[in-house]
């Protein structure tokens, strides 16, 4: 899984406010696109979630997996599969920020591997449409509030 796909956005918005939104998973369906559910399995001691159960339907991948979330304060969250779904095999991404004027800018990373053969080139197309939903989505839900 040594391909990544990468993007960022600018959000009009606090680094907190932004984050809180992130962390919020349960809401996801109503603004993360091909999210269904999103189920919080467990949290750690900072109280946010270390495991979400997520129901996905991307059209020809539709697949329920669990990940697993290491925060960085309200500047960062990595995670990456903990159990695999039928199709998702490994997922492994990131959203990083930063302050940036009167906002916060937003970086997301993605990387998917899939039990099912797809050509390269076809994956990383289906990793940007995933990764530029969710920031056009994310900005739109935090902009909103």
């Amino acid at each position: 899984m040594a391909d990544r796909t990468s993007s960022s956005i600018t959000i009009d918005a606090a680094l907190a406010d932004v984050m809180a939104v992130i962390a919020d998973f349960p809401r996801y369906p109503e603004w993360a696109g091909s999210i269904k559910s999103a189920e919080v399995l467990a949290t750690g001691d900072d109280g946010r979630a270390s495991r979400v159960r997520f129901v996905l339907d991307a059209g020809m991948i539709s697949d329920t997996y669990t990940l697993g979330y290491t925060w960085d304060g309200d500047e960062g969250v990595g995670w990456e599969v903990v159990e695999p779904g039928k199709m998702v095999s490994q997922l492994r991404g990131s959203y990083r920020l930063a302050a940036s004027g009167s906002g916060t800018g937003v970086t997301y990373e993605l990387a998917v591997d899939l039990s099912v053969p797809m050509i390269g080139m076809i994956k990383r197309k289906a990793e940007k449409v995933i990764v530029d939903t969710a920031l056009k989505g994310l900005k739109k839900r935090v902009e909103g509030r």
